[in-house]
């Protein structure tokens, strides 16, 4: 099996760019309040898709303010927007929608990070990674303000979660996922370890699947990146089984 890496952001590029961002997707789930099955109160993060609009979805307006709703609302509001998400979403509680909005000042390296897990490229660097035949990858341009005359045009990528963490690399007391609402409590293993079998064959980039702020590349997205130069990111490469 050819290697995976772990896609993180370069934090060393990153202070050597101005680039600054204030943006945020125009609509969202909301959380879970009290969730009857476990009692807690929750929202996921790596659940973004900006190629999805929901512009023409009547009930639109639910999905603008980020908050926390009674598991019921928030499963009501879930069926509203699923036939506008990808086939076979899991659509947690926070998951986002539609392009990032709002200002950017600076200069941004090639590949951009907003936080630990939303991953973006200057629109050279999206179209080499296409010219280079990285495969499933899709973008939509962000909906960002410049203040300066010819400003970068960033595209967020959209990767979706597939692929899941060994359960070898799982706590041994791990409780099964709230039968309700989903929540697994799982934090990120010290020595992550990908479940072979569940690994996507006709992606190059996918988030994993059972702890998705965790970006995951294929050798041919590395080579694509290392060929190109495009700063940004690092590689670190995890085993499987």
């Amino acid at each position: 099996m050819d290697p995976f890496f772990w896609v993180t952001e370069d934090r060393d590029v990153a202070r050597r760019y101005s680039g600054d961002l204030n943006a945020r997707h125009p609509w969202g789930l909301p959380g879970i309040k009290s969730c009857p099955g476990c009692g807690q109160t929750w929202s996921n993060a790596g659940h973004e898709y900006p190629c999805v609009d929901l512009g023409a979805l009547p009930e639109r307006a639910s999905f603008e303010e980020p908050r926390a709703e009674p598991f019921h609302e928030f499963a009501r509001l879930r069926e509203q927007v699923r036939p506008w998400a990808p086939s076979g979403a899991s659509l947690p509680p926070g998951t986002k929608f539609g392009p990032l909005t709002g200002t950017a000042t600076g200069r941004f390296a090639p590949c951009v990070w907003m936080g630990d897990a939303l991953l973006m490229m200057t629109r050279d660097a999206f179209e080499h990674m296409q010219t280079q035949g990285v495969r499933g990858l899709m973008g939509c341009k962000a909906m960002l303000r410049f203040r300066k005359q010819s400003p970068q045009e960033l595209m967020e990528l959209q990767v979706e979660p597939q692929g899941r963490l060994h359960r070898d690399c799982l706590p041994d007391d791990l409780p099964p996922p709230c039968t309700t609402c989903g929540r697994t409590g799982l934090s990120r293993p010290e020595s992550p370890l990908l479940e072979a079998a569940s690994l996507p064959t006709g992606v190059d980039l996918f988030r994993v699947g059972n702890f998705a702020t965790m970006i995951i590349a294929t050798h041919r997205f590395r080579e694509a990146v290392l060929t190109r130069g495009l700063e940004g990111i690092t590689f670190r490469e995890l085993p499987t089984r």
